[in-house]
């Protein structure tokens, strides 16, 4: 059915960037439900008193920008003020779906959301619209403790909530969350993006007829966060943190598509101003989220002193080992990133593995230490590390959690980058170019999560470096250039590129006799 829907939407992406260059300047139809400001313009129809449905709306664009806390706590005061309210309890259950970061859902998240969508459900009074937005999420939250797993869950979401877009074609928000649902439920193993281009197809026009609402231009940012669409995204990112400034999240999310386009000024700028923002409101996992991709923009611009003051902050940062992923994550990344982006390996082989991480984020300092030590000359100690590597992949493929083959592929591709490089160190030049090859096409295969904004170094352009390393300058100057059509601007590939290049005119000159 879902299918069926997207057929009658099926205007192509070329209507789709259309319709992004034609976005007027002002809002239009949803200025007669207007938002508080800084959070842009919602407008969501209840049958909840009059009196709330302000303080509803502004519940929901905080949730539209991810601001999850603020969300349920200002969802919970509109349940005080209005007791009948059901989709009150819709958004509070929401609040605790976080669909596109990992996890998707904390174990304390499915209890308590399960409970709330149930008051909404057993509430009289509500419209059929509203009926069938609380019968979706009560699909996925499911009837029992026994949850089903978190893939079948959101496709039945996403399928129930194709059901209501259906229904009612002409109300914003069923089709805005359908986009959502489609991005929620995408695969990272579909290079072909499917759900991210319907998701794209059903946003674009939406954008046109309500430029100020905070949900269309994020989920088109998060929709184009890939290769294949980003500049298609270019226009969404300009404009998400004008919409809604108030969010840190709507400061930072522009990134992700600066970051796909190797606009490192801007990236820059988005993740200072989204940083300072998550600080003031007390957000530590955007906080940090912000500042790993602050690092990596600070990286590829060279302006290495200004990465290094913040990784040192993190030594002052309490509460970092609190076992969230995304504060967990972007830790760990930031001192791997500063000292593998800037070649130093003894560096790399000596950094800290975080204590009680998870295993997808040990396995990234792991890594670390295996390659450092492998490219320091190093390669029987960097052994051990690639042997708890397989470890850890060996867990996450055997775990439970929502992206735990994802992240178990990540490890295995990363066992193969640091294997390849123990083995360029023990002379075994074809093994080593066979298992480098290998992990740069099972990386080319699969699309990154929102989580980070790219491999430490992607294996292509680690590619690169190895066939420099073996004397092979034109095969290596092919890999950096397709590293950079996946990656542009990237400081590493270029500098490839930069010395592939002299190596193939030296070349020549070195041949003449002498």
């Amino acid at each position: 059915m879902a299918e069926d829907f997207a057929k009658t939407r099926r205007c192509g992406v070329l209507f789709f960037l259309a319709s992004m260059l034609c976005v007027p300047c002002g809002g239009q139809e949803m200025h007669e439900h207007p938002a508080p400001t800084q959070l842009g313009t919602v407008s969501f129809p209840t049958s909840c008193r009059p009196e709330v449905q302000k303080d509803f709306e502004r519940s929901v664009a905080l949730l539209h920008s991810f601001a999850y806390a603020a969300a349920k706590t200002s969802f919970q005061s509109v349940a005080e003020k209005d007791p009948h309210c059901a989709m009150a309890h819709w958004g509070i259950a929401m609040t605790y779906f976080h669909g596109l970061w990992d996890p998707p859902i904390r174990p304390e998240g499915m209890p308590a959301g399960r409970e709330e969508i149930g008051r909404a459900a057993q509430m009289s009074g509500v419209s059929d619209r509203e009926e069938r937005f609380i019968h979706a999420l009560a699909l996925f939250y499911g009837r029992d403790g026994a949850a089903a797993p978190y893939h079948e869950r959101v496709s039945i979401y996403e399928a129930s909530i194709a059901d209501l877009a259906i229904k009612y074609p002409e109300d914003p928000e069923s089709q805005i969350f359908y986009a959502l649902a489609l991005l929620e439920s995408a695969s990272p193993f579909d290079k072909t993006h499917a759900k991210q281009q319907r998701a794209a197809r059903i946003l674009g026009p939406l954008w046109s007829k309500y430029p100020e609402h905070p949900g269309i231009a994020h989920y088109l940012i998060h929709a184009c966060d890939n290769q294949q669409m980003a500049p298609l995204g270019l226009a969404a990112a300009q404009a998400y943190s004008k919409i809604a400034p108030a969010a840190p999240h709507a400061l930072h999310m522009p990134s992700h598509i600066f970051t796909r386009l190797g606009m490192w000024d801007d990236s820059i700028a988005s993740n200072q101003a989204a940083r300072a923002a998550a600080h003031r409101q007390h957000d530590l996992g955007e906080e940090l989220h912000a500042m790993d991709y602050l690092v990596y923009a600070y990286l590829q611009e060279g302006r290495n002193q200004e990465a290094h003051a913040i990784v040192e902050q993190l030594h002052t940062m309490p509460h970092l080992d609190e076992g969230d992923f995304k504060i967990a994550y972007a830790a760990a990344a930031m001192p791997v990133r500063y000292a593998i982006e800037r070649r130093q390996w003894s560096e790399a082989a000596v950094l800290a593995i975080p204590h009680d991480a998870p295993p997808h984020v040990t396995a990234v300092g792991v890594w670390a230490r295996a390659t450092g030590l492998a490219r320091s000359g190093h390669p029987a100690e960097a052994r051990p590390e690639i042997a708890r590597l397989r470890q850890l992949e060996e867990k996450l493929r055997g775990s439970a959690m929502e992206y735990g083959d994802y992240w178990a592929r990540q490890a295995e591709i990363q066992a193969k980058e640091a294997s390849a490089w123990v083995a360029q160190a023990e002379s075994k030049t074809d093994e080593a170019r066979d298992l480098l090859r290998q992990a740069a096409e099972e990386e080319d295969a699969i699309e990154k999560l929102p989580v980070t904004p790219g491999p430490i170094i992607p294996a292509r352009e680690q590619l690169g470096d190895l066939l420099l390393d073996q004397g092979q300058p034109k095969l290596a100057l092919s890999e950096f250039q397709t590293s950079l059509r996946g990656a542009p601007k990237r400081r590493g590939a270029l500098d490839g590129v930069s010395r592939a290049s002299a190596a193939l005119e030296a070349a020549p000159t070195a041949a003449k006799p002498q």
